[in-house]
Formats: C-alpha cells, structure tokens, sequence
C-alpha cells in the first residue's frame, strides 16, 4: 500500500493568508477574534467571531466568477491554488485522470441560500438567482477545484459537521493507498458568519458571549470557559503518493500515517458521555498508523472551548494515552482562530505539519484557570520547541462524527 506525504499548503484563516504569517501569528499566540463587522450582531447574544479580513475574490478569480461562487467555494479555490504553489507541482503536468479532489463543508452556501431566500420573499421567485442552487450545494467546493485543474479523479465532499475538514484528507489518503489516484488536493473551507447560522448557535447556546472581550473568549480547557467563537476559512493541502513524490523529486512536509473514523450513535449534538467514540477513533488512527501511544509526542486537539466537549477530549486522551498522556504536549488552535466548523479539522492537520517541520508547538491562550477535569499539559499561554517524531490530530463533530489523523516526520 502507498504511503502518502502532504507537499503542499494553502491557508485562508482569520489569521491571514500566507502561511509563515499565520503560522508566525500562532506561535506569538495572536487572537484573529473580535467583533462581527459582516452584518449588524447588535442584536444577538454573541456579537464576536473570526472573520476573515485579508480575503479579496479577485486576487484569485475573475469578477464574473466570484460572483457566481459563494464564499466557501472562493476560499476553497484560493487555498487550492497556494497549496499547489507550495508543493512546486505544475498542475499541467499532473496526469489529470490520477488526480483527485476531497474538500468538505459542513454547512455550505447558506449566506447564499439566507440572501436568496431573502430575494424570494420580497420580490418573487422570478428574481431568485439561477446560481442560486450551484453557489450554495456543499460538494461545489470540490466541485469548482476540480473544474479548475481538470483533475478528472473523484471529486468528493464529506459532510461531517466539524470533523467534515478531517474526514475530508481521511477519504483523500484511502483513495492514494488504494492506488486510484497519484496526487489529491485534501481539505476543508466554511464562510458561515452570517445571521441566520449565527442565530442558531445562539438559540443553541454554543457559543460564547465574552462580548466585551473577544481576545480571551475562546479559551480552551479553561474552567471559565464558556462557549466556542465562530471562525471561518479554509486549508486545502496537496497529498501524494510516494512513487509520485520520488519520480517528480519533491519535499513533503510530513506523512499522513493513520486515520480513524467513529460515530458515537449517542446524541444529536453533546459527545459520548464517556467518550467513546473518540477514544475508538484515536484508536484505530493509532493502529492504522503502526504506531503506540508511547511514539505519540504531540496532539492538536479539537479543544472547542465549550464545557463538555474539553472535558470529554480530555477523558479520552487520558484512556487512549494512560499515564503517557501527561507526557503529551496538547494545544488548540482553536484559542486564536476560533472554530472554523467544516474547515477546522484541516486547518488543525496543516498546523500540526507545521509543528512538526519547524519542532515548535504553539499554545493554546486564554488558559488561566485551572480545571480539575482538565488536567493535562495545554502549552498554556507560551509555545515551546518540541522535537516530533509523530503526532495527532482530532476532530468532532455534531452528529457524533470522530475523526483522527495521524502524521509521521517524513
């Protein structure tokens, strides 16, 4: 079976675009969270999220086209094109029948779907965009890449709520080790700071409310937390196979080694309460991988920010790891970007390679209080150089989706 290396990166992420700024911006532990300035939030109990402020359509398509794409295409396509800048790879000269295309979203076009439903109530159906339905489905993402490079392979979307960015680059992985394509580009894009979805994690009651401190509101693992902060962004990064990476002469940021995935069948929205399903899911990534608990050295952990989820990350860790998980560096990325939903996942593996290639983990900020059941090593507040032989990545997902990715040092 194949081995498969991730080669290349692209980044749009609340911190920014280019990926040694943002990835500079995590390790000085920099908050990208403020006030919503998208849409008046006035109203609504959270009036803070992630947005992303350095993104400009047409530095990557068209007016025309950017037109016709909602936003989580446009960050899909952007972050396509820097990840295959990254990796050197002419997408000419890329066999376009051996190439594949898995990015996800959990939630799709529904700043598209909100303001054309908006155009149907006020002025009739006859003035509903006929793009309406291609801007705003959730596979267009994938879609629209795909018609870009003429990367003829499967093109797929895996809608696993917040573990939707992870599963995506799971699925991409089986696909090179199956030997049905050479080269994938892998990941996840959200854009879903917008009233309506900011209304129903509201009326859910996930999120935040540290309205008068945006910067310390998302503060994972901390007992004082109190809900997550919405983000938005995408990471799309280039895998391929090792016999292409070979014959081509290229560099790889780090192995994709495992990959786990589980459903807890317990609850619409709140984890397994003894964690189950993300305990299988580390698991099984573990196995897939070849490796022990003991080679793990480091995990980007989902770390949402919300009471029961970090509690339960945390309980789950503790079983997987044994007493070797207070010898584990664990961080949230989660504590500067907020939550990107469909794109974390993603964006969390691209970080960990980057971890992984310079020997530095960042911290997770706003870690001030210390929570009993919260209890092992966060990285709190000052990153660390750290050499990594082989780390982890999770992420879960309303639905009880648990995704696990395993990387090795190339």
């Amino acid at each position: 079976m194949q081995r498969v290396y991730i080669t290349g990166i692209g980044l749009v992420t609340p911190l920014g675009l280019d990926k040694n700024e943002v990835w500079a911006k995590l390790k000085a532990g920099i908050s990208a969270v403020g006030p919503i300035t998208r849409f008046d939030a006035t109203d609504y109990p959270t009036r803070i999220a992630a947005e992303v402020s350095a993104f400009d359509p047409s530095d990557f398509m068209d007016k025309k086209e950017a037109k016709r794409t909602d936003r989580f295409v446009q960050f899909a396509l952007a972050a396509a094109e820097m990840a295959l800048w990254d990796s050197h790879l002419d997408a000419e000269q890329i066999n376009k029948e051996r190439a594949s295309v898995y990015i996800s979203s959990g939630i799709g076009g529904l700043e598209t779907l909100a303001a054309q439903h908006e155009v149907l109530l006020t002025k009739g159906p006859g003035k509903v965009s006929p793009f309406l339905v291609p801007m705003m489905i959730g596979n267009m993402a994938a879609g629209q890449v795909a018609i870009r490079y003429g990367f003829s392979g499967a093109a797929n979307n895996v809608v696993a709520a917040c573990a939707s960015g992870g599963q995506a680059i799971g699925e991409a992985l089986r696909c090179l080790q199956r030997g049905e394509a050479d080269v994938a580009l892998a990941g996840g894009t959200e854009a879903s700071i917008n009233p309506i979805s900011l209304a129903g994690f509201c009326a859910l009651r996930a999120l935040s409310t540290r309205n008068d401190d945006p910067r310390g509101a998302s503060r994972p693992f901390d007992a004082e937390r109190d809900g997550f902060v919405m983000g938005e962004g995408a990471a799309v990064l280039v895998l391929e196979t090792e016999e292409h990476l070979v014959r081509r002469g290229g560099k790889a940021y780090a192995e994709v080694a495992g990959y786990g995935v589980t459903n807890d069948a317990s609850h619409v929205t709140a984890p397994h309460p003894e964690a189950k399903g993300a305990i299988r899911a580390m698991q099984l990534a573990l196995a897939d991988a070849r490796l022990e608990p003991t080679d793990i050295i480091y995990i980007n952990a989902h770390g949402t920010s919300t009471p029961m989820n970090d509690r339960l990350e945390t309980l789950a860790i503790r079983q997987v790891f044994q007493a070797h998980a207070y010898h584990l560096a664990v961080n949230s990325t989660k504590s500067m970007m907020g939550h990107l939903l469909g794109a974390a996942g993603a964006v969390e593996l691209a970080v960990t390679a980057l971890s992984m290639q310079e020997g530095f983990v960042h911290p997770t900020i706003n870690l001030q209080t210390r929570d009993p059941d919260c209890d092992l090593d966060y990285v709190a507040n000052r990153g660390r150089a750290l050499s990594i032989r082989a780390a982890l990545s999770n992420s879960l997902g309303f639905g009880g989706h648990n995704c696990t990715l395993v990387l090795k040092r190339a």
